[in-house]
């Protein structure tokens, strides 16, 4: 089922709080026998929509929505990682938040898969900022999403 974006001019009160690869010390949840992929988990109290982004074969590739329940982990690109970068936007359903960066990609309202970064609105598509994480090459990868912290300056 498709995640139906909601977006609104509200500020927002989330952040990004961690960012973990696989040989990272004191992370027992990712250890190497783990299964290898690029995991995203919500820890706020809300669904979070969640897309990602990558360069493949193709070109440059933006997928979503995956719906992430509140406290809840998911694989969002499945298996042993290949490339260096990959991208990720989410906001929460309640419209409370949104996690976003600096690189350009396209989105949709619906479900996507989207081949290509350059003339979104011209293709029928939104433009929004995904934030870029480097994995060093490893093969897993972790993304933990969080609120913040009333009053505290949304982390980078």
């Amino acid at each position: 089922m498709p995640f139906r974006s909601i977006r609104g001019p509200r500020a927002p009160a989330v952040a990004f709080c961690l960012a973990l690869g696989a040989s990272t010390l004191g992370a027992p949840a990712l250890s190497r026998s783990a299964h290898a992929d690029f995991r995203v988990c919500n820890g706020t109290q809300n669904l979070v929509g969640v897309a990602v982004g990558q360069r493949t074969a193709e070109g440059w590739v933006s997928e979503g929505w995956w719906r992430i329940p509140a406290t809840t982990c998911r694989s969002v690109v499945e298996g042993e990682l290949h490339s260096r970068y990959y991208y990720l936007y989410a906001e929460d359903a309640e419209g409370l938040g949104r996690w976003a960066g600096k690189v350009d990609m396209c989105i949709a309202e619906n479900e996507f898969r989207i081949v290509g970064v350059k003339d979104c609105f011209a293709r029928g598509f939104q433009k929004m900022g995904f934030r870029e994480y480097d994995t060093g090459g490893q093969g897993s990868w972790m993304v933990q999403l969080t609120e913040s912290p009333r009053g505290e300056t949304p982390k980078p």
